[in-house]
């Protein structure tokens, strides 16, 4: 069965960086596009950020452009989420979702003094 596993999260001051992982299994992960979302308490999920199946392009929310870096391993089944210079707005759950739309659990991020 597809299983997606995030993690990574946790509690950094603004300016710090994190770094998420998504351990993907049950599917043949090197054939799909890879997405990060995230939901901020009280708003709507929404696209973070999402790389091809090669890994050779990727694209970013406006929000989080020179900030943030998708990248994927596909030797590995993995995807990750480098969020460099975070802000309290970059706080909420960080899900990672494949192309053919299956989501993992979500990891908590949280940006505060």
């Amino acid at each position: 069965q597809v299983r997606l596993v995030a993690s990574g999260g946790g509690l950094v001051q603004p300016g710090g960086s994190l770094r998420l992982s998504c351990a993907a299994s049950g599917f043949p992960f090197s054939y799909y596009a890879m997405n990060w979302y995230r939901q901020a308490p009280g708003k709507e999920r929404e696209l973070v950020a999402s790389i091809t199946s090669t890994g050779g392009t990727t694209n970013y929310a406006d929000s989080v452009k020179g900030r943030f870096t998708i990248s994927r391993d596909n030797a590995k089944n993995m995807a990750y989420l480098q969020m460099n210079s975070l802000e309290p707005k970059d706080t909420g759950v960080y899900y990672c979702k494949t192309q053919i739309g299956f989501w993992g659990q979500g990891t908590q991020v949280t940006v505060s003094t």
